[in-house]
């Protein structure tokens, strides 16, 4: 279980997002907004790219503040449009990401060739497509042993092919491995065969059931 508490995030003397007190068992969440509500706010805020004020912590007692590098090894996360430095390759990247996760080499070589970026493995990033980079970006979410792994806009720029990988793939670690996944998209995600255990709105600078 993830706990949030008086969590909140300003910028500057700006309020942008606030939740009093938040609880999220593992399963799949859909989380809406709008364009500039505060989902990647939010997203960024919880794998500790963000600032924020309050308490995060996993039921072990595994937090956000206070054993950051424990939590920040159990949280994985894609973003919407992902940018890598131009001289790296997606090989290095899944390398270096994999041995932080503490992924074995298994795991980084299956799940490269499950998105097919091993097919461009030695391409400068600088080289690659947006949806190349996207295939990147989604096969580091999924490495090592992950509680929460948060999807930005998933879907965006990915072909028909990927898009059923990814959903088998947010499948099989939401039923054997009780990971939470929470995922932002402006595609209706009722429509796909993924099983929603929630769904949640921002608005008005905090978040909202349904």
């Amino acid at each position: 279980m993830l706990t949030l508490q008086n969590f909140s995030k300003h910028y500057g003397d700006a309020l942008a997002l606030t939740i009093p007190s938040l609880q999220l068992e593992p399963g799949i969440y859909w989380i809406k907004g709008e364009n500039g509500s505060g989902k990647t706010t939010l997203f960024r805020s919880l794998t500790g790219l963000l600032p924020c004020e309050g308490q995060v912590t996993f039921h072990d007692n595994i937090s956000l503040k206070e054993t950051p590098l424990p939590y920040r090894r159990l949280v994985n996360y894609s973003e919407a449009e992902p940018l890598y430095p131009d001289f790296l390759t997606p090989k290095e990247l899944v390398r270096f990401i994999g041995q932080a996760k503490g992924a074995s080499r298994e795991q980084q070589d299956r799940l490269s060739a499950q998105f097919g970026i091993d097919r461009f493995f030695d391409k400068p990033c600088g080289a690659c497509s947006s949806g190349m980079l996207k295939k990147v970006s989604l096969t580091l979410a999924f490495m090592g042993a992950p509680k929460v792994i948060i999807l930005d806009e998933p879907l965006i720029t990915l072909d028909e092919a990927a898009r059923q990988i990814l959903f088998g793939l947010i499948q099989q670690y939401n039923e054997k491995q009780d990971v939470i996944f929470l995922l932002s998209s402006h595609q209706l995600l009722e429509d796909t065969q993924l099983l929603l255990k929630g769904i949640f709105t921002i608005r008005d600078k905090t978040i909202h059931v349904g």
